[in-house]
């Protein structure tokens, strides 16, 4: 990452600290003039290194035309990668014990104990944590880069507009624009798989095939029970049929949230929507190009998980989620970019067993964003 990109993310974590004074008491004429002396002088610095970098960036071309420089392209970038993910691979067979790969490996290391996953394989995890039934693709994903920290957001109002005033009468002040701050702390989550040696003597393809798809697999199941934890948290609304629904659409749910909706719903949910049917005994579901489903009700499209992604209620009958609104806008996902990985042949009962283990650890925490975009509501089906 370049300096000026560097100033640049103090300099947004300055802009949202002096939008947090805002509502802070006690804050002081002096503390808004300081903050916003920091902002102009870190200002005035970015742009400064800007006009550094462009003259590095410029000598440098003139450098690579005149035949004085190689460019950094070429083949030698992609072959660092390639590099990086021999040294990880070789890693995974003697467990990172050798000195050369753990040299090899230096960038990847973390405060984990363990080894960053090369970024193709890591791509292929995430690909693998995308597909099937993942929920974390309908809310919304931030990459953060410290275990720690919170982000501001401004906060929904009901505007009153503005009132008469007589001439020469008193304008009466206005609430200015409100903001909250959204703090999170991502928590380690674990686990770890044994393979055989046998397949340590396979192929790169072979072991890198078997790690991206337990760590994928078993980082989707993860983030699918963080995400319906925080579902829950949401008191649910009954809905006895299509009245019911269309009264959530049209009314409880804010208009605001009404263009970026969609109905979330399991197989037994989407069974019971499918099933609905007006006094002409016509069903209601519609076409819709843009559902995945393929189907629409009111105008929202509908989406369908799998009863084991998303399961009923069983605590009193049976009840299955239908949950509407703009989940996007209702749950958000910080996540520590990444996910580190460790091997052993020693730790637990590896070395009796004749196994290797594979150690992944990846971090991250599912909080509630605004309430309001969503309804979590269920019908009953047994």
């Amino acid at each position: 990452m370049k300096l000026s990109d560097e100033m640049k993310q103090e300099l947004q974590g300055l802009q949202n600290e002096a939008k947090s004074l805002i509502n802070k008491e006690g804050v002081t004429a002096e503390d808004i003039n300081n903050k916003s002396k920091e902002i102009e002088t870190l200002k005035a610095k970015i742009t400064m290194q800007e006009n550094i970098e462009e003259e590095e960036r410029k000598e440098m071309e003139d450098k690579i035309n005149n035949g004085g420089a190689t460019p950094l392209g070429g083949g030698k970038q992609e072959n660092k990668k390639e590099d990086y993910k021999k040294a990880f691979v070789n890693g995974l067979r003697t467990k990172f014990t050798s000195t050369e790969i753990k040299n090899a490996m230096s960038e990847g290391s973390n405060t984990d104990g363990g080894y960053t996953v090369p970024q193709d394989i890591q791509t292929t995890i995430n690909e693998l944590r995308e597909s099937k039934d993942a929920l974390q693709n309908y809310i919304t994903i931030e990459n953060v880069n410290t275990l720690s920290g919170s982000r501001v957001f401004k906060t929904r109002a009901q505007q009153t507009g503005f009132a008469e005033v007589d001439e020469n009468g008193a304008i009466t002040e206005k609430a200015t624009p409100q903001f909250t701050q959204l703090p999170y702390s991502v928590k380690k989550y674990a686990g770890f798989m044994k393979v055989t040696n046998e397949l340590l003597k396979d192929s790169d393809q072979a072991i890198t095939s078997t790690l991206s798809t337990w760590v994928g697999d078993e980082s989707r199941v993860t983030r699918n029970k963080l995400i319906l934890a925080e579902l829950n948290k949401k008191a649910k609304t009954a809905l006895a049929g299509i009245d019911d629904i269309k009264t959530v659409i049209n009314v409880t749910l804010d208009p605001a949230f009404r263009n970026t909706s969609s109905i979330i719903t399991n197989q037994s949910g989407f069974d019971y929507l499918d099933k609905l049917k007006d006094s002409d005994n016509n069903y209601l579901l519609q076409p819709s190009v843009s559902s995945p489903t393929g189907k629409m009700l009111n105008g929202l499209d509908i989406i369908i998980v799998s009863n084991k992604d998303l399961p009923n209620d069983t605590t009193s009958g049976t009840k299955a989620p239908v949950i509407i609104g703009d989940l996007k806008e209702a749950i958000i996902m910080f996540q520590r970019e990444g996910t580190s990985i460790m091997a052993s042949d020693v730790a637990g009962d590896a070395y009796l067993t004749d196994v290797t283990l594979f150690r992944a650890i990846e971090r991250l925490q599912v909080v509630t964003k605004d309430s309001e975009a969503f309804i979590y509501g269920q019908v009953t089906i047994a």
